[in-house]
């Protein structure tokens, strides 16, 4: 049962892993076919048919709209939270004053962990040369 359990575990971030090394383009990607969904269901709402959609399709334009908000939101999200903590790492990174790094240093932790690992280098790297354990 363990075995299992622990494979289980490796496939889960192995599957991790590979969105946060590709987050930028998952969440463009999310917003777009979020923009898209959520104006295909307002368009049905207000039964502007310019798809020529089927009436079963168009039944069901409430829901359509909802998911369509809901994709939008959540790529939205991860856009935004993608570039609040890049940019964050990035200013945190070019510093020159070892106490600066040590005072972000948890925080830099954190906020790369969730990033490509890219920036997790960056930061090892720049650890190495100010010697922060």
């Amino acid at each position: 049962m363990q075995k299992h359990i622990r494979k289980g575990m490796k496939m889960a971030n192995k599957i991790t892993n590979f969105f946060r090394e590709y987050i930028f383009i998952f969440s463009n990607v999310l917003t777009i076919l979020g923009l898209i969904v959520f104006i295909i269901g307002v368009t049905s709402i207000l039964e502007i048919n310019f798809l020529n959609l089927s009436q079963d399709v168009l039944n069901w334009s409430l829901y359509i709209l909802a998911l369509g908000f809901i994709l939008l939101l959540a790529g939205s999200w991860y856009l935004y939270s993608f570039f609040n903590n890049r940019k964050f790492i990035l200013e945190a990174l070019t510093t020159n004053k070892r106490s600066e790094l040590i005072k972000k240093h948890s925080e830099l932790k954190i906020k790369t962990k969730r990033m490509p690992s890219k920036y997790q280098q960056m930061l090892k790297d720049l650890e190495e040369e100010f010697k922060i354990k």
